[in-house]
């Protein structure tokens, strides 16, 4: 009886004709996939200025205040704020009105440190009602 020997080496020549039938065929499909073509906007000067935002203030207490810049930015006079407290029906109103001027115009709301979650919310969700768009949340950075 013979006793047989323990194969301690490995076949690789499988592997290889694998790899090279992968090859081939990675060699073949390759000119034939088409490449996304990238349109990029072009740099040139605006026709017109970027809107100043809206700030939709809510108080500690829960008050809303509207600020909106009354003149034009980049014009001489730029600078000119107005505040008016408003209830949410006449926010949602002004804000409607001014994004029918300007469908572009954008809407940040500056809640006080101390309010709570639930009045931001509550009018994010009346702002998202009414199909005002462009709205964001406006934050004080850390200067260290």
């Amino acid at each position: 009886m013979r006793k047989q020997r323990l194969m301690n080496q490995i076949n690789v020549v499988p592997y290889i004709d694998v790899m090279l039938v992968l090859l081939v065929i990675f060699m073949v499909t390759a000119p034939l996939i088409t490449t996304g073509v990238v349109d990029l906007p072009s740099l040139g000067k605006s026709a017109q200025l970027p809107a100043a935002p809206l700030e939709v203030v809510i108080g500690a207490d829960a008050s809303l205040l509207l600020r909106e810049q009354t003149d034009a930015p980049g014009t001489a006079k730029a600078g000119n704020i107005k505040e008016r407290r408003v209830t949410t029906a006449q926010l949602v109103d002004a804000l409607r009105e001014r994004q029918l001027k300007n469908p572009d115009q954008p809407v940040v709301i500056a809640g006080d440190k101390n309010v709570r979650y639930d009045a931001v919310l509550k009018v994010m969700d009346e702002l998202q009602k009414a199909n005002i768009r462009r709205v964001g949340l406006l934050v004080k950075t850390e200067s260290r």
